[in-house]
């Protein structure tokens, strides 16, 4: 019988494996910027040494402290406090959380375009245990990840351990994460390959490393795109800082973590395409009287204060330039909300402001179990070539046109609860959005039953401006089809006569104390 070989582990696989077992009490949520914050520390070193030993050869050892001949360079220069042997030399030593907190401070405050990204005093307050976090040391130390052929190496590790920590988190927290299945489809369908890349609520920047990523694997040049983001949650902003950092982006995310609604950090931008997961079904996101008469709204009828889903598409089309396209998850209650989210609605698709709407499965995300749709947003659906470096493309005329897909019967089993999508599953998905959005004359557009349809301006109005997809697509198997509309109807109607037998069973009750001489 032939023995069955052991599968080798990748080196993220590796480093995460032995830095969980390293843990200990630790929650997850404090420790992945423990972990992340170390690898990028390694990161910043190797390059600097690689650096320093550039210098060396071309008989530069003169300017080896000076920072000028770093920074021009795009490298970060490292203080001796900082650099990776003056760690290891005190890695055993008690007081190493305190060495390691201080020499994030000093490349922080020695490089401006890490300014408000690396942990503050963190080590220190973490009251880490000094033996693990040797280990630690030791286990990142042991690694030479300058060995790996892939210059992104530390990327990967670092986005390796951001999706494990997420998954560690789960529900109810690690909204700092994206899957990164769903964030290569979304760049796949809008294909940001030049311009401005905006996401008002952009996490650990999984958005922005992956559209660069589509860049890449297109030719494309990665210096013909600018990135633009905000992020309430400032730990989380230091995590996107680093993530983009390792990866050599250069990133505006305003001054500060600030709340994309209250203090928009990016009022006059106009960007070509907009990358966003905002947080689902926020509640009570502005005061009832504040941004009554906010601009991002002109036109519309404000959200309400009870859900923010319609703030954040309406913050999207703001920030679009007049040929912008978006992508933006959403809940699924959104295709069919009423009262002033229907209103909002309406206009959109009377304005042609809605491209598609895009069903994904249940359990693609590890922070919820409800169901998540992406809306295409696009201020331009009209016919008009654009020029690219690899080539022209020719759009068709959509205009009043919405194209509807179900991806519920995709994707494959991961991490045994979850479902991704491979490269196979999007191909598929891009490959449809891509015929009926193209004029290309080997690749023609035709609605499909259980999958996709094209619906005219008159079906949607029909419909009263419903966007479920299930409203329009055809099944061949009508158990395979689900009407949220009715669902949802069904389930008002349910809680209206739940909440009138409550309302009868209170007067009732009143009625009895009070014929027992209660007073009321």
């Amino acid at each position: 019988m032939a023995k069955k070989v052991k599968e080798q582990k990748s080196i993220e696989q590796t480093i995460w494996s032995a830095a969980d077992k390293l843990r200990g009490a630790v929650e997850p949520s404090e420790y992945k910027h423990v972990v992340l914050s170390l690898i990028f520390l390694k990161y910043a070193n190797d390059k600097f040494d690689e650096h320093r030993k550039k210098m060396i050869d071309a008989g530069q050892s003169a300017f080896l402290e000076m920072m000028p001949f770093y920074v021009k360079d795009n490298v970060f220069f490292i203080p001796e406090c900082a650099r990776w042997s003056f760690i290891m030399e005190n890695a055993k030593q008690a007081d190493i959380a305190i060495k390691i907190d201080t020499a994030l401070h000093e490349i922080e405050s020695k490089n401006a375009s890490l300014s408000g990204a690396l942990p503050d005093n963190y080590y220190s307050r973490l009251h880490l245990d000094s033996g693990c976090l040797s280990s630690l040391l030791d286990l990142i130390n042991g690694i030479d990840l300058q060995k790996e052929t892939d210059k992104d190496v530390f990327g990967r590790v670092y986005e390796y351990c951001l999706k494990e920590f997420a998954l560690k988190e789960g529900k109810g927290k690690g909204e700092f994460y994206t899957p990164k299945s769903v964030v290569a489809l979304l760049c796949e369908l809008i294909q940001p390959y030049s311009g401005i890349v905006y996401d008002g609520a952009c996490g650990s920047g999984g958005m922005f490393v992956q559209s660069m990523r589509f860049v890449d694997e297109h030719k494309g040049n990665k210096r013909n795109i600018s990135v633009y983001g905000q992020e309430y949650t400032d730990t989380t902003r230091r995590l996107c800082k680093m993530n983009l950092a390792i990866r050599g982006i250069s990133a505006n995310l305003g001054e500060l973590a600030a709340n994309t609604f209250l203090n928009d950090r990016h009022k006059d931008l106009k960007a070509d395409f907009a990358l966003e997961n905002p947080p689902f079904n926020q509640k009570d996101w502005r005061e009832p009287t504040a941004l009554i008469d906010d601009p991002r709204w002109s036109g519309y009828k404000v959200p309400p204060v009870s859900n923010a889903n319609y703030g954040w598409l309406l913050n999207t089309l703001s920030k679009l330039g007049q040929n912008g396209v978006g992508a933006v998850l959403l809940a699924n209650g959104a295709l069919s909300a009423d009262g002033d989210e229907y209103e909002i609605r309406k206009q959109m698709i009377k304005n042609d402001m809605v491209e598609a709407i895009i069903v994904l499965p249940n359990k693609m995300f590890y922070t919820t179990d409800i169901s998540v749709t992406c809306w295409i947003l696009n201020k331009n659906k009209k016919s008009r070539i654009e020029q690219r470096e690899n080539g022209d493309v020719s759009y068709r005329d959509r205009s009043g046109e919405i194209l509807f897909m179900d991806l519920r019967q995709m994707g494959h089993p991961y991490e045994k609860k979850y479902i991704e999508f491979t490269q196979e599953d999007r191909d598929i998905v891009t490959n449809c959005f891509k015929a009926w959005r193209e004029q290309s004359n080997s690749n023609e557009y035709a609605d499909k039953a259980g999958f996709c349809h094209s619906a005219s301006a008159s079906e949607v109005i029909e419909k009263d401006y419903s966007l479920v997809p299930s409203r329009y697509i055809e099944f061949d198997d009508e158990t395979e089809e689900v009407d949220y509309d009715s669902k949802m109807s069904e389930l008002k109607n349910e809680l209206k006569d739940l909440l009138v037998r409550e309302e009868k069973s209170k007067k009732e009750l009143l009625e009895v104390l009070k014929e027992l001489g209660y007073e009321i």
